[in-house]
């Protein structure tokens, strides 16, 4: 079979970690990732299920800035450098903290967890401080979102106080990874997590029947109602596994649909296959982005297609135009263009209608690449503002968007006024369809590591922000090693705590799961 060159990239090997060239190629309308250690052979394995979509989002293909105070100055080796260093194209947009290891749960597909470690890590309230700290500190873009994530974090009986922490030390958007089953068993506990300053509860969700969501099928309704009293938004989060739950799709995003006023988005993940894991599992289970979003197609009967679907960096133009207008630098979605896709979806009339059949996407963006490039030119932000606002009109269909909304004086507000208030009303009226795929061993590509925008923060001061895709596909360099190093034995935990480590594990009633 003939394979055709698209690019060459460095990679690791799955079995020593040694840093070796890759080709990424197209075969048969795919694309495909193949490596060779001299010691360990070759390793190829799918990396985008199509390369017509691959094309289409290598288009938006753009670099952030370089980080101007970065943590590591010494010589940088990617990936084995972190973090973050002098040569990383980009800022923190979210950062994750966690704050246990100890779950409830024991996902087949988990790969964290105390029991697996053998250890309990769960740093202090002072070392949560000094991490938001560390990510404030970020030049020239601050961090300013940040998930709680495990384990699972609500075993965390201080939750409420590392919320008020976050919150305190300057961040605006605090996110909790959850199963959601102490939140469907407490109103109470939703509530005062909301109070603290939570916004949004990142919420496990493997599919709509028991065999494909057996970890919190039960539970999940109660969660959402929870979550709906407290004014908390849901975003779900399936994770998707070939020939698990990936014919439920179209079944998942009906039911975030119906539950619009209290569920802001669904992010599919395509799982990452960490482990040594032979070819023969890995073909079994390995689902790309373009697959995802092929079967959503399906499955909506094309009520939602791939044609609906951005890669992230895509809205890079409106960060660089709101920018040159403020004249500072802006918050930035900057990362690889292969990392993850995504679209709105409106309520028109019963049906989901995506936001892209009735806004002309490609030319809105086009458009505020010009004007950035104007304002930088030397011609004034205002009167570019004005042309904007009788622009930005001509980008949006006013007979195909939904009956009430005013999607180009939302945008105009948004972006020229800065008043974000208008923005909210959207997303209440809009769910959010992503998907991200983290990395594994085997379609692992360095240039997208140099761009990942989603990290960790450590309590480790020689590694205090790590990108994702190191932290967790390298564990025994970055995630295993911080964490042992400030974790407890599971012995001397469950001696300074009164508790025992097996009483996490949640055993659902009988009579609850029929």
């Amino acid at each position: 079979m003939d394979n055709n060159l698209i690019r060459k990239t460095q990679s690791l090997c799955p079995d020593c970690l040694k840093i070796i060239d890759a080709d990424i190629f197209e075969r048969d309308g795919k694309v495909w990732i193949s490596k060779t250690c001299e010691k360990h052979g070759s390793v190829e394995d799918l990396y985008w299920g199509s390369y017509e979509m691959y094309k289409k989002a290598e288009k938006f293909a753009q670099d952030g800035k370089l980080i101007k105070n970065p943590n590591i100055k010494d010589k940088v080796k990617c990936p084995f450098s972190c973090g973050l260093c002098k040569e990383h194209m980009g800022h923190t947009a979210l950062a994750n903290i966690a704050v246990t290891n100890r779950c409830d749960l024991r996902c087949w597909y988990c790969f964290f967890f105390a029991e697996k470690a053998g250890y309990v890590y769960e740093p202090t309230l002072k070392q949560i401080r000094d991490m938001v700290k560390a990510l404030r500190r970020e030049k020239p873009v601050p961090c300013n979102a940040i998930q709680l994530t495990g384990g699972e974090p609500c075993l965390r009986e201080d939750l409420i106080d590392i919320i008020k922490i976050i919150k305190n030390g300057g961040i605006d958007h605090i996110q909790v990874n959850t199963d959601g089953i102490r939140l469907s068993q407490s109103l109470a506990l939703t509530k005062r997590i909301r109070r603290a300053g939570a916004n949004t509860i990142y919420l496990s969700f493997d599919g709509v029947t028991a065999k494909t969501n057996p970890k919190n099928h039960w539970e999940v309704p109660n969660a959402i109602e929870n979550c709906r009293k407290a004014g908390m938004g849901v975003v779900l989060v399936p994770t998707v596994i070939k020939g698990v739950n990936d014919h439920e799709l179209g079944d998942i995003l009906r039911f975030g649909f119906d539950n619009i006023d209290a569920i802001r988005g669904i992010n599919f993940q395509p799982v990452s296959l960490v482990g040594r894991m032979p070819r023969e599992t890995r073909a079994k289970y390995r689902i790309t982005i373009p697959d995802v979003i092929q079967r959503i197609e399906e499955q909506t009967n094309g009520e939602i297609g791939k044609e609906d679907f951005y890669s992230v960096p895509s809205v890079l133009p409106v960060s660089r135009f709101i920018e040159a207008i403020t004249q500072r630098p802006r918050y930035e979605l900057s990362s690889h263009f292969a990392c993850g896709m995504a679209t709105y979806v409106l309520e028109d009339n019963g049906r989901m209608l995506p936001i892209t059949r009735f806004v002309d996407v490609d030319g809105l963006m086009e458009y505020l690449n010009e004007k950035a490039e104007e304002i930088r030119s030397g011609k004034s932000r205002y009167w570019v503002g004005v042309k904007f606002l009788y622009k930005m009109r001509s980008f949006v269909d006013k007979e195909k968007q939904p009956k009430g909304l005013d999607l180009a004086n939302i945008l105009y507000k948004a972006v020229i006024k800065h008043d974000y208030r208008s923005l909210g009303v959207f997303h209440h009226k809009a769910l959010f369809i992503g998907m991200m795929h983290f990395q594994d061993l085997y379609n692992y590509d360095i240039e997208r590591v140099k761009r990942c925008c989603i990290h960790y923060a450590t309590p480790d001061k020689n590694m205090p922000i790590v990108p994702f895709c190191a932290f967790n596909v390298m564990p025994q360099i970055y995630r295993d090693k911080i964490q042992k190093k400030f974790a407890l034995s599971i012995e001397d935990w469950e001696k300074n705590t009164g508790k025992k480590l097996e009483d996490d594990l949640y055993v659902r009633k009988k009579e609850e799961s029929n």
